[in-house]
């Protein structure tokens, strides 16, 4: 059994330029996604503008499709299956797809309405999230437990230890920021993003994407799959569709998918899309596992060598 996992990035991994270098070997994997979105995708992925690549609703088929099109590459380039896959967020339908539970298309055309549903979810500025470093989970939970009052103030991603973002009301967040910092994080600051994301907030985007998942089918995995919302394998249809529904409302469950995939004696893990953000918190989470990532054609060649 090959000795490695994938993981597939989230949103924030996305940048103007991105896989540039493989634009001959990519263009078919997005002429394919372009097709379903109506526009050229990897003309906003290439020239911008910026700000609107990092709108949800481009930002999720855009990475989706980037890191597959990465995917796609190093399996063609002879790279064995991995014996997990897993996604942040946003890169569990990468994994999905990955591990042939999904269709490429389907999961283009569910991430395009993922962000509309979440983006629509929370009118713009009543809700946003934060990072709280240097802070134990349990103290951030307490915290939100105590601050939240009337509103909705949650912990949304478990990152890393000392590393974890919490999402809600504007309100709810500040006095949660302050709050942290009085109780000494290394930092606390809200982030510049457009909606309050795994929090109870997001529970109109997952009604919404009840309604749509239920059409679309799904097979076994091919690959063993870990869902977000419960850090552990998902081996039949209806609880990996349940679980993408629930994703939207609660919180991702990283440091524990992980810890689980470091469990089965998985000895190196590979970031697969753009960006390190994931190889980052990997070291973060357990500096004695092997990290690498494949975000361009050197890249690659690099990791193709590495597991040869």
């Amino acid at each position: 059994m090959s000795k490695y996992a994938f993981v597939f990035p989230g949103q924030g991994s996305q940048h103007v330029g991105m896989l540039s270098d493989l634009a001959g070997e990519a263009a078919p994997v997005f002429n394919r996604a372009s097709e379903i979105l109506g526009y050229d995708l990897w003309d906003l992925v290439q020239n911008g503008p910026e700000e609107r690549l990092n709108q949800t609703e481009f930002t999720q088929p855009a990475l989706l499709t980037a890191s597959l099109a990465l995917w796609f590459q190093a399996r063609d380039r002879g790279l064995d299956a991995p014996a997990v896959v897993a996604g942040h967020s946003l890169g569990e339908y990468s994994a999905l797809v990955a591990s042939g539970v999904m269709a490429f298309e389907d999961a283009v055309d569910i991430v395009r309405q993922r962000g509309r549903f979440m983006q629509s979810a929370v009118p713009l500025g009543e809700g946003s999230m934060a990072a709280i470093l240097g802070l134990e989970d349990e103290q951030v939970i307490q915290i939100c437990n105590q601050h939240a009052g009337r509103e909705v103030i949650q912990a949304a991603n478990f990152n890393a230890p000392g590393q974890v973002v919490v999402a809600g009301h504007v309100g709810a967040l500040k006095r949660v920021v302050d709050a942290c910092k009085e109780a000494g994080a290394r930092r606390a600051m809200q982030l510049a993003v457009s909606a309050p994301f795994h929090c109870a907030l997001m529970q109109p985007a997952a009604d919404n994407m009840e309604s749509l998942l239920t059409d679309v089918p799904l097979n076994k995995p091919e690959i063993p799959v870990i869902q977000n919302v419960h850090a552990d394998f998902s081996t039949d249809t209806d609880t990996i569709r349940a679980n993408l529904v629930a994703q939207i409302s609660s919180a991702v469950l990283w440091t524990n998918t992980i810890q689980r995939i470091i469990n089965t004696g998985i000895d190196r893990i590979i970031e697969c899309g753009p960006g390190r953000i994931l190889s980052g918190l990997s070291r973060r989470i357990n500096k004695s596992i092997q990290s690498g990532n494949i975000s361009s054609l050197d890249s690659l060649k690099n990791i193709l060598l590495e597991v040869d």
